[in-house]
């Protein structure tokens, strides 16, 4: 899954400095279009016509403007504005700017002030995230004028101000960044939003398309129109269509004096909300709000798929994030019931990161049958199937993950319903391989896992693979969790396109299950099998293409219509990430992506799991 690189922490002053000099150095030096004194200048001057200030690393003095915005918490400091937003009449120029105080200030919203400070690009995540930097001054002397004025007039964010286009193409003379070029706010969405970086702006009515997440954030999309899903979220369905309207919504108000509204996508942010304009590490351009709009509840509710024929088999996938014994049983009993209910108690249920017996402790145990005991006795509490599991244990700490954890993939299956075909159970370094049996495709270890020596697996997820028997017809399962996309830069990183560094290690792992897929087919060309798991990829992603490579697979979520394709939603676009393939054999099936996690700010897991109906 996409991670959070780095935990939510203050800035310090200190990395702050750094980044300043660095900068002042040239490692992110800006050419200006025009001089300007250092000791009298504008917002504008400072913030320049580039995403790089001319004037970094410089001192400047008695910079005027008007508060717009006080932060007391994280990184601390206060947003001022020229009292005339268009002082220089340049729409590629912002006229505000962040003053950076590392401790909480002491003006408010409304003061007229005069700053004097050192000027700067600080880097969200450090330089090697490949985020934009935020134009700020650092080790202020402020003094207060007047206070109660009036705020500039608050710049409109909405679908006629945003442009269309997401990005021009970083300067290939740059490394591909886009630092160094002239904004064009009228012509690109990310030019846009930097020139107004810092200022006071607004937005009306719009829906939530990202839910509250545990640090008081949501995603709100001002173009509605833009590639909707059915139940109201923005979906990614290429590596252009980026939804130029997404945008990042937090309150400056903490949350000891007003709670932060709890909203599920398709929820409405009802009325206007204003603030600043804020860039994060953790989604980019965000409005930094004093007011926040009222959040109107549509009532999304969780999906329930139906229950399977009784000729067809039902497979499903769920990533279940990390669960061990000393999860509450909270949600042990949730996610138990989420099987029963909403996936109408699989067949077959391919698991992801079931972490082991003492989850994160990290003793060297390996073993995770108390975990999964704990979670079939729920299933069957809940009114479920008695589920028996089948698994590899990993190495210890070899499968990456938390440390400790040692998560893995697991099988569980009704026995009432399908069987599993016990051959010679493998161990975390045995491959197991295809033979022929009987005149049909056999595994010569079942479960067993996928050539776990080969250099793709290392630190990551072992494929782990099965024979199942349903209705006297055999069924291959492989149970993948991919790499995850830790590393990658983000869609609003200044290198454009962003770097993907991530994408290379799943397309040698596709590559490799492509190939076991490949060979049991070549045994028996009729063979079912069946491919599923957390891929962390994209269905238009090079990942899947290797993975469907030769026609050994198809992408069953592609049978959907485009405004259902999603199991995951991040940053606000709903995106998919976990899938289900099938061999050539099953060319009759009914696919579903079960909607209960990724759109709620209750979750049970950040994932939506899949079903997949077929008759073998």
């Amino acid at each position: 899954m996409p991670p959070r690189i780095a935990p939510r922490v203050p800035r310090s002053a200190a990395v702050a400095t750094v980044v300043t000099t660095a900068l002042a150095a040239g490692l992110l030096a800006a050419t200006s279009a025009g001089s300007a004194s250092a000791a009298e200048v504008g917002i504008h001057d400072i913030q320049g016509s580039t995403r790089l200030s001319p004037l970094a690393g410089q001192q400047v003095s008695d910079v005027s403007g008007i508060v717009t915005g006080v932060r007391t918490y994280g990184s601390r400091g206060f947003w001022i504005q020229s009292a005339d937003a268009a002082a220089d009449d340049n729409p590629a120029t912002s006229e505000g700017v962040f003053v950076f105080t590392s401790t909480a200030p002491t003006v408010k919203t409304g003061d007229a002030v005069r700053v004097t400070g050192t000027v700067g690009e600080y880097v969200p995540g450090g330089t090697n995230s490949g985020n934009q930097s935020i134009t700020q001054i650092s080790k202020p002397t402020v003094t207060v004028e007047s206070s109660g004025n009036a705020l500039p007039k608050s710049a409109v964010i909405d679908a006629k101000s945003v442009p269309a286009a997401y990005t021009s193409a970083g300067d290939p003379a740059d490394g591909g960044s886009v630092n160094k070029l002239p904004l064009n706010p009228s012509a690109y969405a990310l030019d846009f939003y930097e020139s107004l970086e810092g200022m006071n702006v607004r937005i009306g009515t719009s829906r939530v398309v990202g839910a509250t997440d545990p640090y008081s954030e949501l995603w709100v999309t001002v173009k509605p129109g833009e590639h909707p899903t059915r139940r109201g979220g923005t979906l990614y369905n290429s590596y252009t269509a980026q939804n130029t309207g997404r945008l990042q919504i937090q309150s400056l108000t903490p949350i000891a004096e007003q709670p932060f509204p709890k909203a599920d996508v398709g929820d409405v942010l009802s009325g206007p909300t204003e603030g600043p304009l804020d860039f994060n590490q953790f989604g980019g351009y965000t409005l930094a709000a004093r007011t926040l709009g009222t959040l109107t509840d549509k009532g999304l509710a969780p999906e329930k798929t139906r229950k399977q024929d009784r000729d067809e088999l039902a497979v499903a996938t769920y990533n279940v994030e990390n669960l061990d014994p000393k999860d509450p049983q909270a949600k042990f009993d949730a996610l138990a019931a989420a099987v029963v209910t909403n996936l109408a108690s699989p067949d077959v249920v391919a698991l992801e990161e079931i972490q082991d017996n003492n989850g994160a402790t990290n003793d060297g145990t390996v073993a995770a049958g108390e975990t999964l005991k704990k979670f079939t006795d729920a299933i069957a509490a809940a009114g479920g199937p008695s589920y028996e599991w089948r698994t590899v244990d990993p190495e210890n700490n070899k499968d990456g993950g938390e440390p400790g954890g040692n998560i893995r993939q697991v099988f569980l299956f009704n026995p009432e319903r399908v069987s599993f075909n016990d051959r010679a159970p493998g161990d975390a370094t045995t491959a197991t391989g295809v033979v022929r049996a009987q005149g049909r495709a056999a595994l010569t270890h079942s479960p067993g896992r996928i050539d776990p020596a080969n250099a793709a697996w290392a630190d990551s997820r072992k494929p782990l693979a099965g024979e199942f028997t349903f209705r006297g017809r055999k069924v291959f399962v492989i149970a993948n969790h991919f790499g995850s996309k830790g590393g990658d830069e983000s869609l609003v990183s200044h290198h454009q396109p962003p770097t993907r560094s991530s994408e290379a290690k799943r397309l040698l792992q596709a590559q490799a299950v492509n190939a076991f897929v490949k060979g049991i087919l070549k045994v028996q060309k009729s063979a079912d099998v069946v491919v599923l798991g957390d891929i962390n990829d994209f269905e238009f992603s090079a990942t899947t293409k290797a993975l469907t490579d030769g026609g050994a697979l198809r992408a069953a979520v592609k049978s959907l219509p485009r405004p259902e394709r999603y199991s995951y939603v991040f940053q606000g676009n709903s995106q998919v990430l976990d899938q289900i393939l099938t061999s050539p054999s099953i060319d009759d099936f009914a696919y579903d992506s079960v909607h209960i996690n990724a759109e709620f700010a209750d979750q049970n897991s950040d994932h939506d799991p899949q079903v997949l109906r077929f008759e073998p």
